[in-house]
């Protein structure tokens, strides 16, 4: 071998430590470890390189200019060294200057928001990028690693063994119509008195397609479906304008709110969307997710407590 297995980046880092102070208490103080700890590991340097550091006189080591030249080579080194461990956990992504956070349109509405808020000011350095998507694009990303955290509808294909989830809160689906419909003044709907009514779906793949297709086969019917769309804010664009009925989250309440009314199903028919954060365990430890999942924590108590 090249380098002798004594000569360690350790001992590089103690060694640096003495040049800088001058004197083995400071730097054994510096390090939170003993006079003797350094002592040993600079002899051992010395012994590693096979030439002398250090002129001892009485309990005093006096660099040489052996010592200087290293201690000029060790500084770029460790610095090197330092920056490749940074950027190879990046690459990874563990400790990023970026996070990359999935999650499902609706989600904007106010969820998003207030976890953003807070991640930022727990790690204001912190860079975020927001995907959004369906389910099924955001677990395929999460699981590819080009996404670091996801928010999204807990259903059974969020279960997987090499990913962890915690709950944030649940919501009730409803049907969705134009202010003008003549049930905007229902307190609650028989899906069977709109089994003739156009509806306007969101495409496969979001939890909120596969939900409506649930609470149809609970009414008993195939919906009459005029069109698909790709997000929930054009499918909210096309109800308020009366292209159709949809049923949809409680939680997107908030838009539209004077052009469209969400009616409650009896409750025969009422189903929840469980809405939460997935991770992948092999991430669970980096600092980022850490700071994102204690926020999610606090939020799904507020949600408790509500």
């Amino acid at each position: 071998m090249l380098i002798d297995e004594e000569f360690t980046l350790k001992k590089l880092e103690i060694f640096l430590a003495f040049m800088r102070t001058g004197n083995l208490a400071r730097a054994a103080a510096e390090l939170q470890t003993s006079n003797v700890s350094v002592h040993r590991a600079i002899h051992s340097l010395e012994n590693a390189l096979r030439c002398p550091l250090f002129k001892h006189e009485g309990r005093n080591l006096t660099p040489l200019e052996s010592a200087y030249v290293l201690e000029e080579r060790a500084q770029k080194l460790v610095q090197e060294v330092v920056d490749s461990v940074r950027l190879t956990r990046e690459a990874a992504g563990f400790s990023a200057e970026r996070f990359k956070l999935g999650a499902l349109y609706s989600l904007t509405v106010k969820t998003v928001p207030q976890l953003i808020m807070g991640l930022k000011i727990r790690r204001s350095e912190l860079n975020i990028d927001l995907i959004l998507g369906s389910n099924f694009d955001l677990l395929y990303k999460l699981k590819n690693m080009e996404v670091d955290a996801i928010l999204i509808s807990l259903d059974e294909h969020a279960s997987d063994p090499d990913c962890a989830q915690i709950p944030l809160f649940s919501d009730d689906i409803f049907l969705a119509t134009p202010a003008d419909s003549p049930f905007d003044r229902a307190h609650e709907i028989d899906l069977a008195e709109v089994r003739h009514a156009t509806f306007i779906t969101l495409t496969q793949g979001f939890a909120t397609h596969q939900d409506g297709n649930q609470v149809f086969k609970q009414a008993g019917f195939e919906p009459k479906v005029a069109m698909q769309v790709n997000d929930i804010f054009t499918l909210l664009s096309m109800v308020s304008s009366g292209v159709g009925y949809a049923l949809l989250p409680g939680r997107i309440a908030a838009v539209y709110e004077n052009r469209v009314k969400l009616i409650p199903l009896q409750a025969r028919y009422r189903l929840q969307q469980h809405i939460g954060v997935v991770f992948l365990k092999a991430k669970e430890r980096d600092p980022n997710l850490l700071a994102l999942l204690a926020e999610c924590r606090m939020y799904a108590n507020r949600h408790l407590a509500a």
